[in-house]
C-alpha cells in the first residue's frame, strides 16, 4: 500500500517537476516570500509577481553524474521546480523587490497595497 510520502514523491516524477518549498509572513506594509534555493546561480531562478501572486521558477543542475546504484540517501531534488503562491491581499508588484542572499536564501518583498486607506487631499483654487 502507497503512502503520503511515496504518492508525493510520485506526483513530483510524473510531473518531471519539484515544488519550492517557502515561508511566506507579513509585516504591517509588506508580505515577504522566503525559499531556500541552495546549489544555482541567480540568473537561472525567475521570479514573476502579480498584484494576486508571485511564482518562483528555476532548475537546480547536477554538476556530476551519480549513478543510481551508488546512492546510499536521496533526498534533494534536482531538476526544474516552481512554486506558486497566491498572496492573502493585494501587493504592488511595480515597487516589489528580490534579493538572493550569499547563504541561498531568496527573498521577495511584496508591498502591500492599501486601497481602503483615506487620504486628506489638497483643495487648488481654480482660476
Amino acid at each position: 500500500m502507497a503512502t503520503e510520502k511515496d504518492k508525493f514523491e510520485n506526483a513530483l516524477a510524473d510531473e518531471g517537476e519539484g515544488q519550492l518549498t517557502v515561508d511566506v509572513y507579513q509585516t504591517p506594509t509588506e508580505i515577504v516570500v522566503q525559499a531556500p534555493i541552495a546549489g544555482i546561480h541567480k540568473d537561472e531562478i525567475d521570479v514573476e509577481a502579480t498584484s494576486e501572486s508571485v511564482t518562483i521558477r528555476g532548475e537546480r543542475k547536477r554538476e556530476e553524474k551519480i549513478e543510481e546504484s551508488d546512492y546510499l540517501y536521496q533526498e534533494c531534488f534536482w531538476g526544474r521546480f516552481s512554486r506558486s503562491i497566491i498572496l492573502p491581499e493585494e501587493v504592488d508588484p511595480d515597487r516589489s523587490k528580490v534579493y538572493f542572499g550569499k547563504n541561498g536564501i531568496l527573498t521577495i518583498r511584496l508591498p502591500k497595497v492599501h486601497r481602503g486607506t483615506a487620504r486628506k487631499l489638497q483643495i487648488k483654487v481654480e482660476e
